[in-house]
This record gives C-alpha cells, structure tokens and sequence, in this order.
C-alpha cells in the first residue's frame, strides 16, 4: 500500500522572475531580478553562481539595457501561454501548482496608492484556469523579487520602508485571491539573503555602512516583521487559508567524528534552523542572538517585534532540498554558517553536473528532525534536478532526472513511514524555466522541455520528456508505483 496519505499534494514550482515572462506587459513595472545579465560559461570563472550582481554592474547594465540579455524579462513565455501549459499540468495528474506573484506586476514601483488593475486580472485568469481542473495553487508572495525602483531609492529590505510597502502589497492580494488560494508562502528561501543579498533582499551590501553580515541580517529582520505582520493578517481575514514559512534546508553532515567537526555542524544546523524558530515559534534563539554577538552583527529592532513575531506564527514549514553538504571546524575550511552554498566534497556521494551533492537518504533525515523539532506539518515545495537537457526527435529521454526524483520520492515515502507529516511535494522547475543560479534556460529541471536556449533564440513550444509520463503514473498511483 502507498504511504502517501490520500490528500498528498503531487505537483511541480515556478517563479514567475524566471517562468512568466511578458516583463513589458499588462503595466507592469520591472524589478531587480530583471537587470541581471546572462554571462556566457567562458567568462563565469567557474562561478557556481552568476546572478551576484554588484553595483557597479547593476549601473552599466542600466546604462547598456537595449544591449545587454537579461533571460529573467522573458522566461518561459508562462504570460501568453498560461493555457497550454495548465492543461499539460492537469493531463499529468497535478494535485497542486506552486507559483508566484510578481510584486511589480501589482505596484509597478512598489509606491503606488493603488493596484494595477491588469496584474490583478492577470493572476485571476491563472487562478481560474487552475481550478477548472481541480488544481490547488500555492502562492509565494514574494519569490525574489522586489520593484527595482526599491532597491535604488531605498537599498531594498536593508531599510526598515520596506516593511510596510510589503504589506500593503501582501494585504491587497491575500484580500484579492484569499477565495481561490487556500496556501500562501510569504518569502522565498528567506535565508537565501546570506548567500546572495541582492536577489534575496534588492540590496547592494557595498552601499550600506553596516558589514557583510550585519546588513544581511537587517534585511532579514525587516523580512521576519513583514512576514508576521502578513501571517496575522491572512489568519484574522482569511481563517480558512494556512501560511508557511519557507527555507533553503541545510543538511550538513560533520567531515569527520572529531567533536570539534560535529560541533561545527551543530552550529551549522542551529544557524539553518533559527530562520524557522522565528517564524515557527515566534522569536529570536539564543544561539543566534549568541552567533551575533560572536561575529559582531548589529542590528536595529523593530518596535514591539517580540509581540509582532509572537503574534504572526506560521501553520506549516515548506521547504527547498537540492543537496547536503559537509562542515568542517579546521582553519580555511570553516564557512559561515547559513551560506547556501559549502565549497567541502562529500566523497560518499554523487555529484550534479553543476556540482551539487545528489543525497536522497539526506532528505529522509531533514524531513525527521525538522518534524522532530516543530512538530507542523512539512511541504517540500521545491527538489529537482537541473541537467542539459537534448531535445531529439521532440523529446527528451531523461531517465536521469526519473532516477533522481525516485530515490527522493522513496526518501519521502520513508519519512511518512518514520511518522513524519509531510503535506505534499512540488518537484522544481516541472515546465523549463531560467535557473536562478546561473541566469539560463540550458540548466533544465522541467518534465516538459520549453525550445528556448539562453539567448530567447526558440519557438518557446512544448515538448514532454520521458519523466512527463514518469512522473503522470507516480501521480495516478498516489506514489505506489515509483
């Protein structure tokens, strides 16, 4: 018998920065994600991330942007083609859709008194089409992506406007969609803002008078307000909709049993964990209050935060899992705790063909003492392998990506069985999008292939890969048959 329970929901995420597209369109205005440029692989310098944009960099892309390719502005083409690619969601069983809405979709500039009526109507359409075949969105409210002009008038959620500029924009579309949306997510990997202040938060760390880490943890800071602010708002006008918190999961393995590497480790988890205590149980943990004064990290408090936080709990924990990695206490292999990215190679394990560590039996773990620890229900909203894809013959045999999805969907199976409560799984990226990591089509995780290369040179149609119907019978067995 199927360990799923009945009402698990199987389906897939998108972003609308990287899958929506039509960025010009429907009023709506731009935002920060839409101004990082695509850099060839020749001149990445074996980055495992080109979307570190610097200030410097951001000038000259505005000052070249009839020239430069910003992949972000057109994405997948979901904008005009959001018909299509429903109804290839609904012929795979999907139960669930993750998505997002583009703030600057809603206030172009993010200061606007009053919606953009055409954003509005835009994710209505979507939203409708959706329920016609019995498909539940699930909606972020902000993936990565703040209104540009926040970011230049204000160094995005460094500064404490953001707050209430977030919520009158969360508040509209809670009051606007709170009928056809049932689960919300606040904020995309909010611990992301560690590794990658800009995408994260719409910040340039150089512009600030604060260090490294202590301008990322006022954004995060400005982000936790926000979030509670909205949770409370949603749960007083919408008591039938849940919110989540959302994460970037680090499951971190000691490099060796030396008691200093496990401590490390220790620390690690407690770091990763504490973006969770906060919006789970509503305050601050002393180890991360311990972990500022260790490294010197000064904030400001928001007035009556305590209350704020204690006030806007979330009801469930959703995460992303891609990979594990290992942590070390030695001297130039000791990292900062948080970083979403660990440079150590664990020698057990195989590796993506950009580099990340494929571990399975780690989300089985995660899932274990994430339920351990909070006891809330846990959704895995995003999981998937990026790979390049070769479209032969109008398909893709990617058995590959069907040997990745099935060990984790065991892993999963195996948590339900431990007596974890696990919601659903949305497999990333389940219709081709632009990576987030490296700004390109060509890094694919989708069950169906988009005909765009990293240039928009492509017809943009739709074509299903062997993982389509893969992934089409695990649905219609309810994961019996993997």
């Amino acid at each position: 018998m199927s360990k799923f329970p009945q009402n698990f929901l199987w389906g897939g995420a998108t972003a609308s920065a990287q899958f929506e597209g039509g960025y010009a369109e429907g009023h709506r205005g731009k935002s920060q994600l839409d101004y990082i440029d695509y850099i060839d692989p020749i001149h990445r310098n074996n980055a495992h991330s080109t979307d570190l944009l610097t200030y410097e960099r951001f000038i000259k892309n505005k000052e070249q942007e009839d020239s430069k390719n910003f992949p972000n502005r057109r994405g997948s083409d979901f904008y005009h083609r959001y018909k299509e690619d429903i109804a290839l969601l609904a012929e795979m069983g999907f139960k669930v859709f993750r998505m997002s809405i583009s703030w600057a979709r809603i206030y172009p500039t993010g200061y606007e008194e009053r919606p953009n009526e055409e954003g509005l109507a835009f994710y209505h359409q979507v939203f409708q089409e959706l329920h016609k075949y019995g498909i539940e969105p699930l909606v972020t409210i902000i993936h990565y992506e703040n209104p540009v002009t926040l970011t230049e008038d204000l160094n995005g959620w460094e500064n404490p406007k953001m707050i209430d500029l977030f919520v009158k924009y969360a508040k509209t579309v809670i009051d606007e969609y709170k009928d056809e949306v049932t689960y919300w997510l606040g904020f995309n990997e909010i611990n992301a803002c560690l590794d990658n202040p800009y995408v994260s938060a719409g910040m340039f760390v150089e512009k600030s008078d604060k260090n490294y880490l202590s301008c990322c943890h006022q954004a995060l800071h400005h982000q936790f307000i926000a979030q509670a602010l909205v949770t409370k708002y949603l749960h007083e006008t919408a008591p039938n909709c849940k919110m989540g918190a959302m994460i970037a999961r680090l499951e971190c393995y000691a490099q060796t049993c030396d008691p200093a590497d496990e401590y490390q480790t220790l620390i690690e988890d407690q770091i990763n964990c504490s973006f969770l205590d906060i919006m789970c149980r509503g305050k601050y943990p002393k180890t991360l209050l311990n972990y500022f004064r260790q490294n010197e990290v000064d904030i400001q408090m928001v007035n009556d935060y305590e209350k704020i936080l204690q006030e806007g709990v979330v009801d469930f924990i959703s995460i992303s899992y891609y990979m594990s990695y290992v942590i070390s206490s030695k001297p130039g292999q000791k990292e900062n705790p948080g970083n979403l990215m660990k440079t150590l190679v664990n020698p057990y394990l195989k590796q993506s063909a950009w580099g990340w560590a494929i571990d399975p039996l780690g989300l089985r773990i995660t899932l274990n003492r994430l339920y351990d620890k909070y006891q809330l229900p846990i959704f895995i909203v995003e999981n998937g392998l990026g790979a390049r894809d070769q479209l032969i013959q109008n398909t893709v045999n990617d058995d590959y990506r069907i040997d990745y999805m099935r060990e984790h969907i065991k892993a999963i199976a195996g948590a339900i069985e431990d007596g974890v409560d696990v919601m659903g799984y949305t497999s990333w990226g389940c219709i081709d999008l632009v990576s987030a990591s490296m700004t390109e089509m060509s890094k694919r995780y989708g069950f169906i292939y988009v005909d765009a290369d990293d240039y928009g040179k492509g017809t943009y149609n739709r074509y299903k890969k062997a993982s389509f119907y893969w992934y089409q019978h695990v649905i219609a067995t309810n994961g019996e048959e993997l």
